[in-house]
């Protein structure tokens, strides 16, 4: 039956989130205040009929929660701790010192640059990839977060290509809430749309593999990852108006990509 696949598949989801939110000693109260939000943003914002104006009424039925405790609910304001903003504006930031010539040493590697002074510094490929950000915070967060080194000289290395936070629970959480709610949208639009119409969704899984070729099948997957989404990176940043104005079409649309390794021990159940 699909409500049995459905909540096996939601107890499966949780248990990860949930050793995720005891290890940062939130409560259930709070984890289910926030799940009464998420129902009350999407019966508003997403289920509503059409031809006419979200009811807290037909909200309040969808999800079994009082009118009361509805309307609560969607006057309360999400928190915004920043975390996408930087997250987004940092990967942008090492994504356009990885891929642009102007960037690149003798070598084709990513040159390390000076603060400031010239086209070739970190200030101005921080306001060629990253907007209006002082190229100070811009720093400041990259240093915090491991994925650059000031030398002695002055100039910054970039030590990573890839904005994966190496410090601060609060950006590898932030991550949480981005990525995992995209794979989620995902297979969302998956289960509701014809197949033509179906988004990228694959991944390859073997369950009997020895502990000792794990680790060189990770580094395998890691080098193989990097390369891939380094090549999309090219291909669509020419597509992105932000990095080519010069980009013609309507809308704004939003598009990406994810790979993710995961190991466990098979468990027969």
């Amino acid at each position: 039956m699909e409500a049995d696949a459905l909540h096996w598949a939601i107890r499966t989801l949780l248990r990860p989130l949930v050793r995720i939110l005891l290890r940062n000693g939130v409560p259930f109260r709070a984890f289910a205040e926030h799940a009464k939000k998420a129902y009350v943003d999407v019966a508003l914002a997403e289920l509503a009929l059409e031809d006419r104006k979200p009811s807290l009424s037909r909200a309040s039925v969808i999800t079994g929660l009082t009118r009361k405790e509805v309307s609560r609910l969607a006057n309360e304001v999400d928190p915004d701790p920043g975390v996408a903003q930087r997250y987004n504006r940092a990967a942008r930031v090492i994504s356009g010192w990885i891929r642009d010539r102007a960037y690149r040493d003798a070598r084709g590697k990513p040159a390390s640059l000076p603060l400031e002074n010239g086209k070739r510094s970190f200030a101005e490929l921080v306001r060629r990839y990253s907007g209006d950000m002082p190229a100070r915070a811009v720093l400041d967060e990259l240093l915090r977060v491991g994925a650059v080194r000031q030398l002695r000289d002055g100039r910054i290395k970039l030590v990573t290509r890839a904005y994966v936070p190496r410090t601060g629970e609060r950006e590898k959480l932030g991550i949480l809430g981005t990525d995992v709610a995209a794979l989620i949208s995902t297979i969302d639009h998956n289960l509701t749309s014809p197949p033509e119409d179906a988004m990228f969704q694959l991944k390859v899984s073997y369950d009997n593999l020895s502990e000792e070729d794990l680790p060189r099948l990770r580094e395998n997957a890691g080098k193989k990852a990097q390369l891939l989404l380094e090549d999309l990176d090219r291909t669509w940043s020419r597509h992105d108006r932000d990095v080519n104005p010069n980009v013609d079409g309507t809308g704004r649309k939003r598009a990406m990509l994810g790979i993710y390794y995961h190991e466990d021990d098979f468990a027969e159940d």
